[in-house]
């Protein structure tokens, strides 16, 4: 299927779901050539055996084809609540784009498709997901449900989001998050998707925000999100330019060239600062370059679920 066709005039993905699961396929068929060898085969009927549990549910039959236990799950299991929360604030929307697909997404349509590609495996696997979306305001809030019709409702909510193009909009991430955290009683697997510009201001009252999120035991995964060839790399052809705050309108008339290694050094230096801080408070850091692929994403989402089983 030609992906250029499942994108819709107004930009928005006219079928999240169909691509979603195209990437996700693409991901598992290539597992044989990993640590996550013989668990791709099964993984919407099987979990990965954990020493200690009981034998009564192993598979026999996989184990002697794949020499790994795996034990048997039933239709009415659910063993993860899963909880994605997106940053739809304006600087999430850039770079501005015309369509969005696979080689050419800005951090809010990569973080849309990231989502979608976990809620295919999270269906797949039975388990229970829920959505907060943020910007000024809290935008939009799901509780963990596994049903069909609850996974509809949330394409169609990402959906959405990427088409409805947010505008001058900043935001306190941290008092999103304490709400967000406050709404989350179950354990649960958090993952965050945002380009943290809210750390720059105030960086103390966001990650007490993150901690928040940490209590009843929650993993907490932050998807650092960001552009690396504009907004790391400050890829910008040296010639007279303005740079403008999408947010909150400032803007700055300058050379590329004549700032981008200062540039380049203090970013560097920003995005070392918040893994050790991230590493501080145990919150697992991931770095999502939205040039790049969804194989860190979904990697990631393996790991941590074989962890929090």
């Amino acid at each position: 299927m030609d992906i250029q066709k499942e994108i819709n005039k107004t930009g928005g993905f006219t079928n999240l779901e169909l691509l979603a699961k195209q990437v996700v396929e693409g991901f598992i068929s290539g597992m044989h050539k990993s640590p996550f060898h013989g668990f791709s085969a099964e993984f919407a009927e099987h979990k990965v055996y954990n020493n200690g549990e009981s034998t009564k549910h192993i598979d026999w039959k996989l184990f002697a084809k794949t020499d790994k236990l795996f034990t048997k799950r039933y239709e009415e299991e659910t063993n993860l609540r899963c909880h994605i929360i997106i940053d739809n604030s304006s600087s999430m929307h850039y770079p501005k784009i015309k369509e969005h697909h696979l080689e050419s997404l800005n951090k809010i349509s990569f973080s849309v498709l990231a989502t979608a590609c976990l809620m295919n495996i999270l269906k797949k696997q039975r388990d229970a997901i829920g959505l907060s979306i943020y910007s000024n305001e809290y935008d939009y809030y799901a509780p963990e449900k596994g049903s069909e019709r609850h996974h509809q409702m949330l394409l169609n909510r990402l959906n959405s989001t990427i088409t409805n193009v947010s505008e001058g909009k900043n935001t306190d991430t941290y008092t999103f998050l304490h709400l967000i955290a406050e709404k989350i009683h179950r354990r649960s697997l958090i993952f965050l998707f945002t380009d943290m510009f809210q750390a720059t201001s105030n960086p103390e009252k966001l990650f007490e925000a993150l901690r928040h999120l940490k209590y009843n035991k929650h993993e907490v995964i932050l998807f650092h999100t960001f552009d690396s060839e504009k907004e790391l790399h400050f890829d910008f052809s040296n010639q007279p330019t303005r740079f403008v705050d999408v947010e909150t309108g400032d803007f700055i008339n300058l050379y590329a060239d004549n700032i981008k290694e200062n540039y380049q050094e203090a970013v560097s230096s920003y995005f070392y600062d918040l893994k050790m801080k991230c590493a501080q408070y145990g919150i697992k850091y991931v770095e999502a370059d939205v040039t790049k692929n969804f194989d860190k994403i979904l990697t990631t989402y393996f790991i941590e679920r074989q962890k929090f089983a």
